[in-house]
């Protein structure tokens, strides 16, 4: 498995007991639906090297206590920390409309429907309280807050976000 061919489900946080259990922070809008995970794959020296799920409990905050095939203590467990863990692409449900996937927006063109072109989209910063657009527009940056009915249109053939930003956020950036 590719690392291209994944997507990020979150990383392992902390070590959950003597037994090499660990605690999964699940970097993902809905943890529930990964409740009943099977199986996973954790990065280690840049490959994905698959793990076995034996046992997964959900806690609060995005956490979800695991216990891992073949992993029997602490210093098996110490090894997996800080590491991240993905999974397949094709697990994820594809998305309608105007929802999107963070990764999947990566490299559209942002067209704003007052300012016309803004620039490609860089990355998602998924901040909790204001998680933001990164657009790049020749070498300057614009951070766009992904509040609600900001995106107009999804256009996942043209690669194109059709947005409705803030009146004068993006000139502050771009001087126009």
């Amino acid at each position: 498995m590719q690392k291209a061919d994944c997507f990020n489900l979150g990383y392992i946080a902390k070590l959950h007991g003597f037994k090499g259990e660990v605690s999964l922070f699940l970097d993902v809008t809905q943890p529930s639906e990964y409740a009943n995970l099977s199986n996973f794959f954790i990065e280690i020296n840049g490959f994905l090297a698959p793990f076995f799920v034996e046992k997964i409990t959900l806690r609060d905050k995005g956490f979800a206590q695991v216990k891992l095939e073949g992993i029997d203590s602490e210093e098996e467990a110490k090894v997996l920390l800080r590491k991240e863990v993905f999974l397949p692409l094709d697990l994820l449900p594809a998305l309608e409309g105007n929802e999107f996937y963070d990764h999947e927006v990566i490299g559209y063109k942002v067209i704003d429907e007052q300012f016309g072109y803004v620039g490609e989209v860089e990355q998602v910063l998924d901040y909790k309280v204001n998680p933001l657009l990164q657009i790049i527009n020749e070498g300057k940056e614009v951070l766009i807050p992904l509040i609600n009915n900001l995106v107009v249109k999804v256009d996942r053939a043209k690669k194109e976000l059709t947005v409705n930003a803030p009146d004068g956020l993006i000139e502050l950036y771009l001087g126009a």
